[in-house]
């Protein structure tokens, strides 16, 4: 016999700040499969239109659909509702800005996180020779390079780290995540000295307090903990270098 299920979802609307946030419940009965994503689709569907959620693709790809889910950070499409109690509780991702009741905008967030960490391939060539064959990369280095380039900025890991709670201007492991990914690059010609400006700081690899909540919510299963570890390895040497 399929459950009833009972989903709490904290409701606000910051275009109407005369309206307290406050917790909306619905009653859904529970189909084999379902997925929290199905779920708020027949809320909106059968119960309130009005309430908001984001998706794209359903296939925890895009990250659209990230909450928190009973206070863990997590995708709508991805959780099952057999996997939770039958007293669900929803609420939209801390940290970004609130568009309306789970919905969330990541954009502007990981854009000045990209642009701060200028996360794209630099050549250290005057002019770029388009037409040039691209130099064949190491099939092991390419495995790892795209490893880490599975990120799909869904914000989830953002949510669950303990430090940016504290620290607004930490990277966070997404950013840590970028660095370490161009840093595998073979393409990517700066040194570690140039790395270390950008993430050499409190603000960067050494102000991170290993809580490694990011790796437990990571929706991708990416080895954030190996590669912050390994970042701060170099990271330090290359702080031993320039006092040298």
């Amino acid at each position: 016999m399929n459950r009833e299920l009972t989903i709490d979802i904290l409701r606000y609307d910051p275009n109407q700040p005369e309206i307290k946030p406050y917790i909306a419940s619905y009653k859904i009965q529970e189909q084999v499969g379902m997925t929290l994503f199905v779920a708020l689709n027949e809320i909106r569907k059968h119960h309130d239109s009005s309430l908001k959620f984001d998706f794209v693709c359903r296939a925890g790809i895009c990250g659209s659909c990230s909450m928190l889910v009973n206070g863990k950070p997590s995708l709508a499409c991805k959780t099952l509702t057999q996997k939770l109690d039958s007293h669900i509780r929803l609420a939209p991702l801390p940290v970004f800005e609130l568009i309306g009741d789970l919905s969330v905008f990541t954009g502007n967030w990981m854009r000045g996180l990209n642009e701060r960490l200028e996360s794209w391939i630099h050549h250290k060539e005057e002019e770029l020779e388009v037409d040039k064959l691209e130099k064949p990369m190491d099939p092991d280095v390419a495995d790892d390079v795209y490893e880490l380039d599975r990120c799909i900025e869904c914000g989830c890991c953002v949510a669950g780290c303990g430090t940016l709670q504290m620290n607004e201007n930490f990277v966070g492991a997404v950013g840590l995540n970028k660095i370490a990914r161009y840093q595998l690059d073979p393409r990517d010609k700066r040194d570690e000295k140039e790395y270390y400006e950008l993430v050499g700081n409190e603000d960067g690899v050494f102000g991170c307090m290993t809580l490694l909540g990011c790796e437990d919510v990571c929706s991708k299963n990416l080895p954030l903990q190996s590669k912050i570890a390994y970042l701060r390895r170099v990271m330090a040497k290359t702080a031993l270098k320039k006092k040298d």
